[in-house]
């Protein structure tokens, strides 16, 4: 797994400036007003950051953004960071400044002269998730990236909230890993042993077999597996941190690779399938954190691992296949094959715990970026409390994602000749048809969303907190939804 920069919280000691080697970064407000750090920099300096604040650069620069003096005369550092940013900055601004931090310390060690300013965990954490990349398999020699230093006037008070944020970090960086990883090395087994390895940090992990899965009846999960010689999985993770109560559910997809099975994509684009399995990372992910930060929680994750590939033993366009639930459906097109994993999933969740509510995450249409881009997940829910407590959260974290529509005049269009319902309605409402596919699979009383994240688990551009690629988002998201609704507050 990649390595988080290691971050350190320390009291502020201004005598060890002179003799600080790397980056150090202070902060200035939008005014231009340093604090006692910032002046003892440019002290140290003969005023040139008070000169950088003074000039149209500083001026023009947005909230949350850097500008950098290299070689900076009187100081061991190799550059000085001058950050704009006021006292009481927000969420979005600290994180903001973090990210901004990471892309231009490089490599180096970072001292972060913070003294009485807000937030400084989020700058941090920032710093810390927009330094990640992914380089475990380039052969030249990669610097590792430096220490994160952090001086408080408060630093126990950081501390405490550092250490909430990093468990979190963990998480996104787990799931970009395994989002980034090409599907030669993330088969469904390995996927399956990253995950057995979270036993080490309390979580019970279980991994189904297909015999197994062959005996519950998930005929629309192993359907999609057959013309692969990965064999199909579902894993189990659960972490009990709670009391007696029912646990909560997240779900998620996990095509390791998506060739579109006997519907063939085209060849164009298709080396980005191996982010098909998205949706499994995300909860695989959260389940993660919520173990680092011992949340006091139920939280139950199940993913379904497949490889969907072309072969003899292949699932065709026509062939009607028997769900968990006792359904059948024609498929008519084998690349909707996430929509079949999902199906025996959700309907395992909720007949083996009984959970108090479902989430399901998948990387599952075209349609939800054509629709909304890559800016926004797309959530259809079957609750309005759930669904917009979820949004609530999202918004907090700076994860976006938009309502859409479900109905049942919709249905009709998923009405198959020969079996209960077919996998997919045609072009127009497709992300739409989609989950009124997975609705299905919901029983009537349970508080259920689906979470189409096709256009954010992995994005061509930079990101406000990661680089080009897999982007880790909703762990943050569904992280705050627990700890904001289903977790135990202390009296």
């Amino acid at each position: 797994m990649t390595e988080l920069a290691q971050v350190n919280i320390l009291e502020t000691d201004l005598n060890v400036l002179p003799t600080r080697e790397g980056a150090i970064v202070v902060f200035a407000t939008p005014d231009g007003k340093l604090d006692q750090g910032a002046r003892k920099v440019s002290t140290l300096m003969k005023k040139t950051v008070a000169r950088v604040v003074e000039s149209d650069r500083f001026e023009k620069a947005k909230i949350g953004d850097v500008l950098t003096i290299a070689f900076p005369v009187g100081m061991a550092a190799s550059k000085v960071l001058v950050a704009k940013l006021g006292r009481r900055p927000s969420v979005e601004e600290a994180r903001k400044t973090g990210a901004s931090i990471a892309k231009a310390r490089g490599t180096d060690d970072v001292l972060i002269l913070g003294g009485a300013t807000s937030r400084l965990a989020d700058v941090a954490y920032g710093c810390a998730l927009r330094g990640y990349t992914f380089t475990p398999h380039k052969t030249a020699d990669e610097d590792g990236v430096g220490a994160i230093d952090v001086m408080a006037n408060a630093p126990a008070d950081v501390q405490a909230a550092s250490d909430v944020m990093m468990a979190v970090a963990e998480g996104v960086v787990f799931t970009r890993d395994l989002t980034n990883e090409p599907a030669n090395v993330l088969t469904t087994t390995e996927f399956a042993n990253r995950l057995q390895d979270m036993e080490n940090i309390g979580l019970t992990v279980e991994v189904l077999e297909e015999d197994e899965l062959e005996k519950l009846g998930m005929g629309s999960l192993l359907c999609v597996g057959l013309g692969s010689a990965s064999p199909s999985k579902v894993v189990v993770m659960q972490w009990n941190g709670g009391g007696d109560e029912a646990p909560f559910a997240l779900v998620g997809k996990g095509v390791v690779f998506d060739t579109g099975g006997i519907s063939l994509k085209p060849a164009g684009g298709m080396e980005d399938m191996t982010m098909d399995m998205g949706g499994a990372g995300v909860v695989s992910g959260v389940m993660k954190t919520l173990a680092l930060r011992k949340a006091k929680a139920n939280v139950v994750g199940l993913v379904g691992l497949v490889e969907n590939m072309p072969s003899d033993r292949a699932t065709r366009p026509g062939d009607v296949v028997t769900s968990m639930k006792g359904d059948t459906i024609e498929v008519i097109n084998t690349d909707a094959e996430g929509r079949l994993v999902l199906a025996d999933v959700l309907w395992y969740a909720q007949e083996r715990f009984k959970p108090t509510g479902v989430i399901n995450l998948a990387t599952l249409t075209g349609a939800i970026i054509v629709g909304l881009g890559h800016e926004n997940a797309g959530a259809f829910s079957n609750d309005d409390t759930l669904c917009n407590k979820f949004l609530k959260a999202a918004g907090a974290e700076g994860e976006g994602a938009w309502r859409m529509p479900m109905g049942a005049a919709y249905d009709a269009k998923i009405k198959s000749r020969i079996a209960d319902m077919k996998n997919v309605g045609g072009r127009d409402a497709g992300s739409i048809t989609a989950a009124q596919f997975l609705q299905r699979f919901v029983k009537d009383d349970m508080p259920w969303m689906h979470l189409d994240i096709a256009g954010v688990a992995s994005v061509k551009a930079e990101t406000a907190l990661a680089p080009a690629g897999a982007t880790g988002w909703g762990v943050m998201a569904l992280n705050r939804l627990i700890a904001d609704v289903y977790e135990a507050k202390d009296s």
